[in-house]
């Protein structure tokens, strides 16, 4: 492989069969210049994607250390979650962290106001995040806030094959807190992130709302739903104000057997 174009000490541009790609090793462009062969031992990444010019784009405009950091992750996620993730990943996550970073050399923190839903509702990748957040620490001596793992748990879960767009994802964990909210006040409750009524509820939630968004139908009868709305009547109550919220802020109309299976989670959740 020939080098075209040095993006940094680990970063390089080469020609490889008649195509350009980016092959990325730590030192791989010491002592090196334009036209030299590449040694292939060096290489510990090469990408070939449709984003090549984002990605030199990027990588010429952020410390190196920060790109480095990025990959690392990368490489934890795809082992921990046992997939390959989309190729976007290495822009999107990179650009993230590096802004990031200096933010909080800066002192400047942005709080997550999903950071509790996120736990929940994507465990393994804010299990990805927790770790990103100590190995950031062990690399360039920044503690970031746990907010932050939340960040890069979003950032993970949407690059999975099935893990839809960002947009989608915070708009539909924005309802799910939302959701909450409406509910704690209604009843005038407090509830612990630990309680397992509570996961439950923040789990039956996002899968009603994915149901509602593809049309899927989850039925149930109407003798089951009219005994759930005697014999729960201030669960219910609270749910049709849910119902009310949820279409008034996000317009989305929650059927009524979904009234009649988060009556019986709000019911549970109460008890606790």
């Amino acid at each position: 492989m020939k080098i075209s174009k040095i993006l940094n000490n680990n970063a390089v541009i080469v020609v490889d069969n008649q195509q350009e790609k980016i092959a990325v090793g730590a030192g791989i462009a010491f002592g090196k210049k334009r036209n030299d062969i590449l040694n292939s031992g060096k290489i510990e990444k090469l990408f070939v994607m449709k984003e090549n010019e984002k990605l030199q784009q990027l990588l010429s405009r952020i410390p190196e250390e920060h790109f480095i950091i990025s990959e690392k992750i990368i490489s934890f996620a795809e082992d921990y979650i046992g997939t390959k993730l989309n190729e976007h990943i290495h822009i999107a996550l990179t650009d993230h962290l590096s802004f990031a970073i200096e933010r909080e050399r800066e002192g400047i923190q942005l709080k997550n106001k999903l950071l509790h839903e996120i736990r929940i509702l994507y465990k393994k990748e804010f299990e990805i995040g927790l770790w990103a957040i100590k190995h950031i620490k062990e690399s360039c001596n920044i503690d970031m806030p746990i907010d932050e793992a939340a960040y890069i748990a979003l950032h993970i879960h949407t690059m999975k094959v099935q893990g839809g767009d960002m947009r989608q994802t915070v708009i539909q964990t924005t309802i799910i807190r939302d959701i909450v909210e409406t509910i704690t006040k209604f009843l005038q409750i407090k509830v612990s992130e630990d309680d397992i009524s509570y996961h439950r509820l923040i789990t039956h939630l996002r899968f009603a709302l994915t149901r509602i968004n593809q049309s899927e139908v989850n039925t149930m009868d109407e003798e089951m739903l009219d005994m759930i709305k005697k014999k729960f009547p201030l669960s219910y109550q609270c749910t049709l104000e849910v119902a009310k919220k949820v279409s008034s802020q996000h317009g989305i109309v929650l059927p009524d057997h979904e009234l009649g299976y988060i009556t019986l989670h709000i019911e549970r959740l109460q008890k606790q």
